[in-house]
C-alpha cells in the first residue's frame, strides 16, 4: 500500500500581484476613504464609475486609481462595473489576483495580505472573503442588522459578496460576472466557479468595514426588495444554491399572508393562527439578537424587521416574475 505525499506549495518567493478594483456611484467621503484604505495595499488600483455626480471621478483620480466611466446610456449593474474594471486589468499586466471592494467599504489594513497567504496555500480556492463589519451599528437598527447578515460562517461555502479576493484567471475562465443580474451577481458567479472545480472560501479574518448608511424604513425595505429579486432570479440559475431561504421566503412572504387574508374573509381561527406564527416568529428571532448581544430595543426591532423582511423579499420576487413575463429587463434597485 502506498501513501499520498502532501505537497505544500512553495511560500518563499515573491508573492502574486494584487489589483484592485472599485465600483461607485455618488459615495463622497466614502469613496475617499475606500481609496485611502487600499491604496498603499495593492500594485494597481482601477476604479469604475456609475454616473456619479458629486466628484468621486476626481477624488479617485487624485487617489491615484486608473478611471473608468460606465457609458450612461445603457443600465448601471454591479456586475457590469466590475466586468468594466477587470476588463481594464488588461490579460497581460492585470494582477494575479484582484480584491473587488464597493466604494462604501474600507479595507481592514490586515487583509490583503491574509488572503494573498490562503490563496497561497490553497491552490484549489479561486475566492476569500472574510469579515465584514459595519461601520457604525450604533446609528440604526438597520445598520446593525446588517452587521449581523455580515457574519457568515467559517470555512468552504457556496457563495461570496461584492466584497472578495479573486483569482484572475478563475474569474477570466468563468466568463465574469453575468451584466444582467441586478443582485446576486457574485454568488452566480462563484456557482460558475464551482461547478468547474474551485473553491469559495470564508476564513477567520476582518476583511474591512462597510457603510450601509440606512437610517429610514423605507430604505431597508428597498435593500430587501432587492435581496428577494436575487433570491428568485439567481435561483432561477441555480435552483441548488439557497433553497430554504426561498421556501421561508414564499412561506412568510405569500403562503401565510394568503392564509390570514382568506380567514379574515372566511374563517377568523386561520387569521388568528396566521398573526400568532408571525407573533412567535418575531419573537423567537428577538430572542436570538438579544443572545448575540443586540440591546433590548434593537433585538425587539430586529426581530420584527427580520420576520417582515419576507414581504419585502416576495415583493421583490415577484416584480422579477413579472418583468420576466413581460419580456423586460430587470431594472437596479438603489436604496441610497
Amino acid at each position: 500500500m502506498t501513501s499520498e505525499k502532501t505537497v505544500q506549495p512553495d511560500l518563499s518567493g515573491p508573492g502574486p500581484s494584487v489589483a484592485a478594483v472599485i465600483i461607485g456611484r455618488n459615495e463622497g467621503a466614502r469613496l475617499v476613504a475606500c481609496l485611502a484604505s487600499v491604496a498603499p495595499l495593492v500594485d494597481r488600483m482601477v476604479y469604475v464609475d456609475s454616473g456619479s455626480s458629486d466628484g468621486s471621478v476626481s477624488a479617485a483620480r487624485a487617489a491615484g486609481a486608473e478611471v473608468v466611466e460606465l457609458d450612461m446610456s445603457r443600465p448601471f449593474t454591479a456586475a457590469r462595473a466590475r466586468n468594466a474594471g477587470f476588463a481594464r486589468l488588461g490579460s497581460d499586466h492585470g494582477g494575479d489576483l484582484v480584491q473587488f471592494i464597493d466604494g462604501d467599504c474600507r479595507i481592514d489594513p490586515v487583509w490583503i495580505s491574509r488572503a494573498v497567504s490562503f490563496l497561497q496555500a490553497t491552490p484549489r480556492a479561486a475566492v476569500v472573503c472574510g469579515r465584514l463589519h459595519e461601520v457604525d451599528v450604533d446609528a440604526s437598527v438597520y445598520n446593525r442588522l446588517c452587521d449581523w447578515e455580515w457574519d457568515t460562517p467559517v470555512g468552504r461555502t457556496q457563495a461570496c459578496g461584492g466584497i472578495a479576493m479573486m483569482r484572475r484567471a478563475a474569474v477570466a475562465q468563468a466568463g465574469g460576472f453575468r451584466e444582467d443580474l441586478i443582485a446576486g451577481e457574485e454568488p452566480d458567479l462563484c456557482q460558475r466557479m464551482i461547478a468547474q472545480g474551485a473553491e469559495i472560501w470564508r476564513i477567520d479574518a476582518a476583511m474591512g468595514y462597510h457603510d450601509a448608511a440606512i437610517y429610514r424604513f423605507g430604505q431597508w425595505w428597498k435593500r430587501n426588495v432587492r435581496a428577494g429579486h436575487a433570491f428568485a432570479e439567481v435561483g432561477d440559475l441555480h435552483p441548488a444554491l439557497y433553497p430554504a431561504a426561498r421556501r421561508r421566503m414564499v412561506f412568510w412572504g405569500a403562503v401565510l399572508p394568503a392564509v390570514a387574508l382568506a380567514g379574515a374573509v372566511f374563517f377568523l381561527p386561520a387569521a388568528l393562527l396566521a398573526a400568532a406564527l408571525y407573533a412567535a416568529s418575531a419573537g423567537r428571532s428577538s430572542w436570538r439578537f438579544a443572545r448575540r448581544g443586540f440591546p433590548a430595543v434593537d433585538a425587539a426591532k430586529s426581530g420584527l424587521l427580520l420576520t417582515l423582511s419576507k414581504l419585502c423579499n416576495i415583493q421583490g420576487a415577484a416584480t422579477y416574475r413579472f418583468r420576466r413575463l413581460r419580456g423586460k429587463a430587470s431594472r437596479i434597485i438603489e436604496y441610497k
